[in-house]
């Protein structure tokens, strides 16, 4: 068993991880960017080292600086979390030319799915269902008019090594085809230096279903059921849920199949989520692509089957077999997970700052995976995410009705955060029902008025909490004023305090 894990990561998945060491026994340690200095995950680790200068290019994806810290620290492996190095390929070649063993997939897995085009030919060779599309990359303005004739309109142009909602382009109207070619390509080239593109059919209000996989080094693999991630704000998600109930009982059994057959086909190790477009009117699936990594949402496919999913990476890397087969796992209820971000919950662009005050919800069958606390500075340099808060219940109806009272006790002040945009979901009819897309934001939320989206303004927790802030405020006030002669503000400590 590994001695030492390095965390290659921030924020609520450092500490996730860092949970998972500290019950095998396994020290852990952290790193962190000039902006992640008092980070939670840098507080909670056996071990912290400085990697650099806040932008991610000089400290979290310093391949030179974290081997470093490895070799130093006596680091025997590295978690990468999700993001940053997590599917680079040239990372993990660097990793075992160090005799540091990669929480993760291989390299030959990162490279198979990490190129969309090469891993639909592979998905094809599978007999895993593909949407119609271009049958390589396109190059020109004209091939890609006449292929999306053939295809029929509107289609989708995705750049073929994006991923995170860039690089991707639908295209109602043959006038706009064009410029939305351009664009991706230029996407593309500026986000991965790659400017090759495809084309596909585009699947109008579909469901995006995903299956969770999981491969060990002794020819083992097999799913843990789906996640459904349709609630989704810019090709990004917001709210994810296990089971699906636009999933039919059959529908499940062969997409689960379908999703073990892809990772076999490429002797896959690890935890890897299958994703698929989902036909809601017709229940046909197609391969859309596979993260190789652990998702974000991975707390509802645990709560729902009952395992610890970075428990079982740390354990498959280190050369044991998976620690159950695929007659052992069961769904049982059903979970949902929220994505708390510190953004603008009309426009969502993100809202950096500290964070006043700070209490998250605490009940029975509710989970919080965070990084924050009351004075915590959430940096313009990374994803705006707080927090996740997730949710079991014996039913969806149970489930929904306990993330309600969750978001009821959640209080964050200083910055804002799309806990209201949540509260109005939980509460629409589409979501209630079940029959929404990955539209549903788009066309149910996005553009209503202000007074609509905050419709909980008059909640009387919010207003207590603003109360209490206040009087808090001006009783700090109060005591600065009252301690005038004090040594503080001979340091010139006081004003700054006040301010």
């Amino acid at each position: 068993m590994f001695n030492k894990i390095l965390i290659a990561n921030r924020g609520e998945i450092a500490v996730r991880v860092i949970r998972a060491c500290r019950n095998l026994g396994i020290a852990s340690v952290a790193v962190y960017s000039e902006a992640d200095r008092n980070s939670l995950h840098v507080m909670l680790a056996d071990e912290a080292y400085h990697i650099g200068p806040a932008p991610s290019a000089q400290s979290y994806l310093n391949v030179d600086k974290l081997v470093e810290v490895c070799k130093s620290a006596g680091v025997d492996a590295i978690h990468p979390g999700y993001g940053f190095l997590s599917e680079n390929a040239k990372f993990v070649e660097r990793l075992q030319q160090e005799n540091i063993a990669f929480i993760g997939p291989t390299v030959d897995n990162i490279v198979a799915m990490g190129d969309k085009l090469a891993a639909r030919e592979l998905m094809e060779k599978a007999n895993v269902p593909t949407v119609p599309g271009s049958p390589g990359a396109v190059t020109s303005v004209e091939e890609a008019e006449k292929i999306s004739q053939e295809i029929g309109f509107p289609v989708i142009i995705k750049a073929s090594a994006g991923g995170g909602g860039k690089g991707i382009r639908v295209v109602l109207d043959p006038k706009e085809l064009a410029s939305n070619f351009r664009a991706c390509q230029s996407e593309g080239k500026n986000y991965f230096s790659d400017d090759r593109v495809f084309i596909e059919r585009f699947i109008q209000n579909p469901k995006h279903i995903e299956m969770q996989v999981f491969g060990d080094n002794h020819g083992n693999v097999v799913h843990l059921f789906e996640r459904e991630c349709s609630v989704q704000r810019r090709h990004q998600k917001v709210i994810e849920e296990s089971p699906s109930i636009s999933v039919p009982p059959e529908v499940r059994e062969k997409m689960g199949a379908v999703a073990v057959a892809a990772a076999k086909s490429i002797n896959y190790i690890g935890a890897g989520t299958i994703e698929f477009i989902f036909d809601n009117n017709t229940k046909e699936f197609f391969f859309m692509e596979m993260n190789t990594r652990l998702q974000v949402e991975h707390p509802i496919t645990e709560l729902v089957t009952g395992t610890d999913l970075v428990r079982e990476q740390i354990l498959v890397a280190d050369g044991q077999p998976l620690s159950f087969k695929q007659e052992d796992i069961k769904q049982k209820g059903h979970a949902i997970e929220l994505r708390i971000c510190a953004e603008d919950p009309l426009t969502f662009v993100p809202s950096p700052g500290a964070i006043r005050r700070y209490r998250e919800p605490s009940a029975p069958f509710i989970r919080v995976d965070g990084g924050a606390y009351e004075g915590y500075e959430i940096p313009i340099y990374y994803d705006p995410m707080i927090s996740k808060v997730i949710s079991w219940g014996d039913t969806r109806e149970e489930c929904i009705k306990r993330l309600n009272g969750a978001l009821s006790e959640y209080m964050i002040t200083g910055v804002k955060t799309n806990i209201n945009l949540h509260r109005n979901i939980l509460k629409h009819p589409h979501f209630l029902s079940g029959e929404y897309t990955t539209q549903f934001i788009e066309n149910e939320i996005s553009g209503k008025k202000q007074e609509d989206m905050f419709m909980f303004v008059d909640d009387r927790v919010f207003l207590i909490s603003a109360a209490i802030e206040a009087y808090q405020d001006a009783k700090s006030n109060n005591e600065f004023k009252f301690n005038e002669n004090s040594q503080w503000k001979a340091q010139g400590r006081a004003k700054q305090l006040r301010n």
